[in-house]
């Protein structure tokens, strides 16, 4: 069983995860902020690879990307840096990035580096359904890698359940049908949109993300779903106060 499943079958709820760019604020900060997300009780971590083109994105990812490509971040030392710490981290990791970062790769690579450095799960915005059920579906479990899709407002029932059928570890639950970053309290219209996801019964464990960046907005969603990805909020925190405050980060946000 992976960590990740492991995770879920032991939480169900108020799950915390964060999210931060490799190779952002330096080059060498991946495994620090690892390890400081995981020794201040973050349940999951997602680990973004920087890219030139980040569609779902908003500004503050994508300068975080644009410098850590600027220091010279790339896959290779991405899977380096996470395969030195992989036999000392415990705290799952999943991997979020763009379809075409893997294809560019050489896709067989990629899931052999992401197995090679502890990798159970991926997040991929941009890959299409079909093209999951015609190829990547069978060539992810045989690297065992979990994919995560995400739903919308706008995502049919009938997808949502579809998804809901091919996920083994979380549905993305994305809050607004916009772009990364944080946009204030959690609205009515919100609330209504994850009440109905949660009258659905899925299987699957949900985990909201897009616009979460405090205790408040964490605690309300947390009301209709299993858990919450904090992204913008935590990665312009870094840019202010560094990789040796994420303790009051995340103490901000727990306790």
């Amino acid at each position: 069983m992976s960590k990740l499943k492991e995770l879920f079958k032991n939480k169900s709820t108020d799950l915390c995860s964060v999210f931060f760019t490799s190779g952002f604020p330096e080059l060498s900060d991946t495994t620090k902020i690892i390890e400081g997300l995981s020794k201040n009780g973050v349940d999951f971590i997602e680990v973004g690879m920087p890219y030139s083109d980040p569609l779902a994105d908003g500004l503050t990812i994508q300068e975080s990307s644009s410098r850590a490509l600027a220091k010279g971040i790339n896959l290779d030392i991405i899977f380096d840096q996470l395969k030195s710490i992989k036999n000392s981290n415990n705290t799952p990791l999943v991997l979020m990035g763009y379809l075409n970062q893997m294809l560019r790769y050489g896709e067989h690579k990629f899931c052999e580096q992401c197995a090679a450095s502890g990798i159970e799960t991926v997040i991929l915005p941009d890959l299409p359904m079909i093209e999951y059920e015609t190829h990547y579906k069978a060539l992810f479990a045989k690297y065992g890698i979990s994919n995560v899709f995400l739903v919308t407002p706008q995502t049919s029932e009938e997808r949502i359940r579809k998804i809901d059928s091919y996920t083994d570890t979380f549905i993305y639950v994305v809050a607004s049908a916009s772009i990364t970053g944080a946009k204030g309290e959690i609205s009515q219209a919100q609330i209504d949109y994850f009440e109905r996801i949660k009258a659905m019964n899925l299987k699957s464990t949900l985990i909201v993300g897009f616009g979460i960046s405090n205790k408040s907005t964490f605690n309300t969603v947390c009301k209709y779903v299993n858990g919450a990805i904090i992204g913008s909020a935590f990665v312009k925190f870094l840019d202010q106060k560094g990789v040796d405050k994420i303790d009051e980060f995340v103490g901000e946000i727990l306790n």
